[in-house]
This record gives C-alpha cells, structure tokens and sequence, in this order.
C-alpha cells in the first residue's frame, strides 16, 4: 500500500504526522499514512500550478489518450483497488468492485468528451463583428472527497477536470485515503505528467483547505460531502470569488403508488436503499407508501432486509458491511430509538449489532409519521423508514418538505402519473421505476441545498471550463 502523500513527482512523509486508517469491520488499523499540513498544500498547489500550463496546451486528443490509458488501468487493477475499499471502507467485495467499475468509467466517458469542447462563432447582430466563444481550462482546482466512495468519488471529478486542461490538489478522507494514493499512484503509470495530480491526507482539514484556497493559482472548489460543511467551504470560497461545484447531503423519498409492481418496487427499493451498505448520498431515505399497500409493500421490504448477510466484506455473501465508524453507529441508532419511541413498529431489526466492526441490523420501521425526526436525518445507514400515505398532493408536499434536494424515486405503472409526480419533486435526479441514477453518461446533482453544479454527462467537463468571448473584427 502507498501510504506517502504525492506532491509533484516526490512520495513525501512529511513532518511525521500520521494518520491511522481502521477497518471498520473489526477496529483494527490497516494502515498508517502521511499527513500533510498547510504548507504540503501550498507546495502541492505549487506545483499543480506548474503543471498545469503545459498540460492545457497539449492537444486534446493527447489528453484523450492519456484518460484512456488511465480507465484501462484502473480496470486492470480492479481486485487491488476494490480489496483496498473493503479494508479501509468495509463495503462487500461485489460493491467494491463496483465501484472500481463506475470509477473507471469516468475516465473512459471523459478521454471522449476532452475532443468535443465546443465554442462557437457568430455574427452579432450590428454586424460589425464576429462573436468567437471558447471554454479554455479553469487552472489548478482543489478537491475534497467523502469516505463513502473512495475511488468513485475521486474519478467522477478527476477524469473531467484532467480532461479539460486541468490540474488538481487534492484532499482525500482521513477515514479512507489508501485509495485515492493507489489510484493517484497508476494514473502516472498511465501517463499522466507529474504534478497534475497531487494528494494530500490531512488531520487538520481547516487550516489545509484555507492554504490551498488561499493560494494565488487555485480558481475552483470541487467538493462532495455533507451540506454542512458545504456551506463553511462556500463561504471560505467567497473570500477570493472561487467558482465551486458541490454534491451536497440527501434526504431521497421513495415513492410508492398502489398501482406499483410491489416485486420491482421492492427489489429497487432494496438497491436505491442498501447498495454499498445503505452509506450512499442517494440513498432512498423516506419510502412514502400509499396506504392501501403499505403493510404489503413493508412486510416484503421486510421479508428482503431478512436476507441480507451482514458481515466482514470479505466474506462470501455478505451484502452489507459496517457503517464507517462508532459515530455513524451511534447517530443510526439514536434515529431509530426516537422513532420507535415516537410510535414507529419495527418490522425487523432495530438494533445494532455486537462487535467487533460497527456493524448495525437491517432494519425496517413501519407506520412512521411525516414529521418524525427519523425523516429531517440522512440516515446513511441500513434503515427504512415507511410513512403511508392516501393524497399524492399531500405526499409530494411530505417529499418535498426538506431543504434537500438530490435524489427521488418513484415506483408506479401509471406512467403519465410518475413522469407527472417526478417532475414536481424538488430533487436534481429521479429513479422512475428504477432504483439506481448513478451514470457517468447523465448528469449528477441536486437542487436545493443538495448542491451547486452537475458531475458527469457534457455537463461535467464545462464545469471545469472558463468561458472566453473574444470579438473578432476581419
């Protein structure tokens, strides 16, 4: 395992600082990596900075290559990377090999998009002159990424940054960094120049993020992560007018009319909730139920939840694995005993589960009421919360009563009603009849305080773009 920081060429130990990675399936330390401070990331923008020009006059289908090479690797190295996941996340192998998957293919989507940025040539309208526009690359861009998707949500803005001209610092989790220095690590064996990717581990991300905003080359903020400190970055970055793209928190309903196909609603309900240990920001959160199949629909969402294996990763099987850490499985149990406590039944689980790991039951509560403190949480754990329902207006109120905004997913076979019902949720993605959005072909984001900006899709690699307007007189 690569357990040194990378600032331009040079694997560094820093001043001696580490950080201790734990696997959250027994406790026990898997590594001890580097941790930079304020000054690793100044030296890291730094050179970031000086990469950067070079790397944004190579030609575009150079760039292309380049990104290319990197999706093939990663894809090579799949059983590596995703045994990696499993020791410092926890995740099932199945889900991290997944995710290895999805990674990858940003890089593959994105060799394809750094050949069609496109500009535009016009006449304006007095006729004096043409009117050329063209989105050069943004410059050096700092990236701080969640624990809940090591590589993933790395590559889903890496690849278009790269893609674009760009360079980038970046800050992985203290919780899951041995990842994001692997992957960092093959991506210059794949051929991309040094100092276009710099990652640096941290224990005091405040004073690492204010140096790296701060310094001079630094024109853009790519954040993912909870919208608390979303809204401290958004701030930080108003100090210098830095543009920012962020994938907030989510709070996903799931809706489920009487008409629904109960078999399909339930096996999406069990993706778009449990996948990758229920630990995902478009985790379905509340199921609204229409009432007359409510029992039905939580007795089979119930029936499902009993087959889940909870277990160590590595394990054959094992579909769920711990919550990230003792703070995740005491927030998860706190939110299930106020909503029993507040009249919730628990069809199954309720309860965590003896250690070692963090490891909690797959639980299902029914009859839980619209205004339970269970429904205002992002539960990122292996919950569902069934509220029923008898008014669609009432419901898409219900859904929409929260300042999040990321994902929703409705289940019906009337589809003029769920095109109709998706398109008044407030949210920037909807599953209709379908328990999964996740793809790097379509654009990802929310609305609300879910986010600012789109990752993936065409959409994703203009983020990493200026644009430029020059008038041309000839």
């Amino acid at each position: 395992m690569r357990t040194q920081m990378l600032i331009g060429d040079r694997w560094l130990d820093g001043d001696g600082e580490r950080i201790s990675v734990l696997d959250p399936a027994t406790g026990d330390e898997v590594a001890s990596v580097a941790a930079g401070g304020p000054a690793e990331a100044l030296a890291a923008c730094d050179a970031a900075a000086a990469a950067q020009a070079g790397w944004a006059a190579t030609a575009p289908r150079v760039r292309s290559e380049v990104l290319r090479s990197c999706w093939q690797l990663l894809v090579e190295h799949t059983d590596e990377l995703a045994t990696l996941i499993v020791r410092e996340h926890g995740k099932p192998m199945a889900d991290a090999k997944g995710e290895i998957a999805y990674a990858a293919e940003f890089f593959r989507w994105n060799a394809e998009e750094a050949v069609r940025i496109r500009g535009s040539l016009s006449v304006a309208p007095s006729g004096n002159n043409r009117i050329m526009v063209h989105h050069p690359p943004i410059g050096v861009v700092v990236m701080v990424t969640p624990w809940n998707f090591p590589a993933a949500m790395i590559t889903r803005k890496l690849a278009p940054a790269l893609g674009a001209g760009n360079a980038v610092v970046i800050k992985p989790p203290k919780e899951t960094p041995l990842t994001a220095l692997r992957i960092a690590e093959l991506l210059g064996e794949a051929g991309v120049p040094p100092g276009l990717v710099n990652v640096v581990p941290t224990q005091s991300a405040g004073s690492w993020f204010d140096a790296a905003v701060d310094h001079q080359a630094v024109r853009m903020v790519s954040f993912t992560g909870s919208t608390d400190v979303g809204r401290i970055l958004l701030r930080r970055a108003a100090d210098r007018v830095l543009k920012t793209v962020m994938e907030l928190g989510g709070n996903a309903p799931f809706v489920v009319f009487a008409d629904a196909d109960l078999d399909a609603a339930v096996e999406g309900a069990m993706v778009a909730k449990m996948r990758h240990s229920a630990e995902t920001c478009t985790a379905a959160n509340r199921f609204l139920v229409e009432k007359a199949v409510a029992d039905e629909f939580t007795e089979r969402l119930a029936a499902a939840m009993g087959e889940v294996r909870v277990g160590n990763g590595f394990s054959d099987g094992v579909t769920c694995g711990p919550l990230i850490n003792s703070g995740a499985l005491n927030t998860v149990d706190e939110l299930v005993t106020q909503a029993v406590g507040a009249g919730a039944s628990t069809a199954i689980g309720g309860s965590r589960i003896d250690g070692p790991g963090f490891f909690y039951q797959p639980t299902v509560l029914g009859n839980v009421s619209a205004d339970s403190p269970i429904t205002r949480a992002e539960i990122f754990g292996p919950v569902a919360p069934v509220i029923p329902f008898t008014d669609t207006d009432t419901m898409i109120a219900q859904a929409n009563d929260t300042e999040m905004g990321l994902t929703g997913y409705v289940y019906t076979r009337d589809l003029a009603r769920g095109l109709a019902v998706s398109e008044r949720i407030q949210a920037g993605m909807i599953g209709l009849n379908r328990g999964s959005v996740s793809d790097p072909a379509a654009p990802f984001g929310g609305m609300k305080q879910s986010g600012l900006g789109r990752e993936g899709a065409s959409e994703g690699i203009y983020e990493f773009c200026e644009t430029q307007y020059i008038a041309v007189d000839w």
